[in-house]
Parts: C-alpha cells; structure tokens; sequence
C-alpha cells in the first residue's frame, strides 16, 4: 500500500465512521435511548423497558464481537480496552464520578450529543464543560492526580485483560474459542431477558437495542479490520487508522470530546488531523438534529435557574473526569468495553450505575423535602 492508497483508506474510515454516528444519533433521538434515563425509570417508576433496551444493545454487541473475533477479523488483544494492567480503583472511581455526573448532567456523553441535536442549550455547556474537562484529565493537571494515585492502584493480569483471557488458561481453550463461548452465553442471556420483558417488543425497543447494537459491531469491524494496515507506507509499523488511541475502537463519547475541542481549537495546526473520535461526535450530534427537525420534535431549550446551571456545570465536570479515569462512559466502557468482556469495563459499569442510582435517590430526597 503505497501513501496515496493510504491517505485514501483514511478518508473512507473517516466517511464509513460519520455515517456510523450519524445513524446512532438518529436512533438515539427517536428511541429516547438513555442509561441515566434507563436507571431513573426503574428508581423512580419501577419500568425496565429502557434498561432492556440497553442489555438488548449489549447483547447484540457482546456476540457480535466475538464472532468477529472467532473468525480472524479483529483481535481482541489489539482493542483499546485489551491491558494487562487491570487499573480497578481508576474504574471505580471514575464511573462513581461519571454516574453523579450523568445525573447532575441530565444525561450521558451520547445522551448530551443527542440532547444537542434537538436542541438543548444546556447540553451545549455541559459538552464544552465535560470535553475541557476530559483534556485536562488526559493531559493536565487532573492528569498528573490521576496517574500518581489512583492509576497506581492496578494488578497484573492476562493480556488482554478480559474475562476470557483469565478464564482460558482454565479450561484449555484458546482465546478466541473461550471469547466466543463466554459471548454467546453472556450475550445471548442478555438478548433473551430483554426480549422476554413484558410489553418490551415495541418497534422503538427494538429499533433502539437492536439498531444500536448492531452499529456497535460495525463500527469494530471498521475500526479493526477495515481500518488495519500491517505496514504504514512511511513507518512500515501496523496501525489502526484515524483512531487517536492507535488501537480498534468502538463508539465512546469522553476523550472523543476532547479531541473535537482540540481539533476545533487548532485546525489550523497540521499535526491535528481528522479522527474517527472527532466525526463520530459529530456524526451523532447531526443525526439526532436530523431526526428532531423531521419528527417536529426539535426544542430550545435553556437553564431554568441558577441552581439548574450550576448542577449541570459540575455534572460535566464530574463526567469529564471520571469518563477519562474510568477509561470510558455508559457507550465507551459500557457497552463498546462490555462487549470484549473486558474486566476494567464490568467494574466500571458497576460504578457508573451506583453513581447514577445514589444520584437520583439524592435528587429525590431533595424532591420531597421541598414539597
């Protein structure tokens, strides 16, 4: 492959990935998919219909992946969750933060680009919030607190630091078997129980966990098989292009961010170039516009108050930066990350959902004291 085929199979990852976004943001908008909305429907009204929705997304997602892994079309060793270092205070942490925030926030990152789209000014300062936010998490002063305490706290497990890669060695199987059997039983399962919930088998359900599930698996085998080039034409090393982490990726909405800020910021800067993280923010945020503006359902929509704006502010704040500590949100270590079984994303998911369920006990408590 020389430069020029390169520089082409870039701008066709580049294209694939919009497309990919855009028809999540146009899903997400008509299917009101939303795991803080999920976790508020079940506290507040008992109702598990968007929390299936979710486990039918993860379902689909889970067996997806390892089917392509099983095949040879991507590595799960080569992910941007595959570590051998399993940092689970980070993961903790960092999803107890992202779920208060997501609560204080009135949604998640992929829920806060939708909510852009159809029109939420709000949502507009909590992104420019949390994207701040998340960079200097990565690279800041946040950065420097992260990585000499709890990024300290890590044990050393089997690369890729999976579920499978721990319980191989166990029954003799090789890594792609034992993904494939763990995947088809967890993930199936989760198919199985959201699809045998009362009253769930609506078309926006399963428009919503199907859809979305299956964009999932699409955007992994765009990003590790599509995208994988053995030998770059200039550094001769294998790369994953347009990915900022240098590893396949998936949809997550934390550092992507960031990284549309920083592009923004110093577009003149050549060494800033165009990633998937970047267009996949905006893919979402012009899908979700798209479909508000045809469903008549796009809304202005401000801060009611000065205690609503300031909830909202430290929302993305803790969203920022427990998004980049947990290494993912509710979409990167949530379902991208719970699709490869990586360890780091079941602790962070465990965290993400305590966070969110103390949120809104808390909103609640709040609720009925003034009344």
């Amino acid at each position: 492959m020389d430069l020029n085929q390169f520089n082409g199979l870039q701008q066709q990852v580049l294209a694939a990935g919009f497309a990919l976004a855009f028809v999540f943001g146009l899903i997400g908008q008509r299917t009101h998919f939303c795991t803080m909305g999920a976790v508020s429907d079940i506290v507040s009204m008992g109702d598990w219909s968007r929390m299936r929705m979710w486990a039918l997304a993860a379902g689909v997602g889970m067996v997806g992946f390892h089917l392509l892994a099983y095949l040879g079309l991507i590595d799960p060793a080569r992910t941007l969750y595959a570590s051998n270092r399993f940092i689970w205070l980070s993961a903790l942490l960092g999803g107890l933060m992202f779920g208060v925030g997501m609560v204080l926030g009135s949604g998640c990152g992929s829920k806060t680009l939708i909510r852009i789209g159809g029109g939420s000014l709000k949502s507009v300062v909590v992104f420019l919030v949390m994207g701040v936010s998340a960079f200097i998490t990565m690279r800041g002063l946040t950065a420097v607190l992260r990585v000499q305490s709890v990024d300290q706290a890590a044990l050393e497990v089997s690369a890729p630091g999976t579920l499978a890669s721990l319980l191989a060695p166990l029954t003799g199987m090789d890594l792609p078997q034992m993904g494939l059997v763990l995947g088809l039983l967890i993930g199936l399962a989760l198919l199985l129980w959201a699809l045998l919930g009362r009253n769930f088998r609506s078309l926006d359900n399963l428009l919503g966990g199907l859809g979305l599930g299956a964009l999932l698996v699409a955007m992994w085998w765009l990003t590790g098989h599509i995208g994988f080039v053995e030998e770059h034409p200039q550094t001769l090393e294998e790369v994953f292009v347009a990915t900022n982490s240098g590893r396949a990726e998936a949809f997550s909405f934390v550092a992507p961010m960031a990284y549309t800020l920083d592009w923004l910021m110093f577009f003149s800067d050549k060494s800033k170039v165009l990633t998937l993280g970047v267009v996949t923010v905006v893919g979402v945020v012009t899908g979700s516009a798209a479909w508000a503006v045809l469903s008549r359902s796009f809304r202005w929509e401000g801060f009611r108050d000065t205690e609503d704006t300031a909830l909202h502010l430290i929302g993305g704040v803790l969203m920022g930066v427990g998004g980049v500590t947990a290494m993912g949100c509710t979409i990167g270590q949530g379902l991208s990350g719970l699709s490869t079984l990586s360890l780091s994303s079941f602790v962070a998911l465990a965290g993400i959902l305590a966070g969110s369920y103390m949120a809104l006990r808390w909103q609640m408590w709040r609720l009925e004291r003034s009344l």
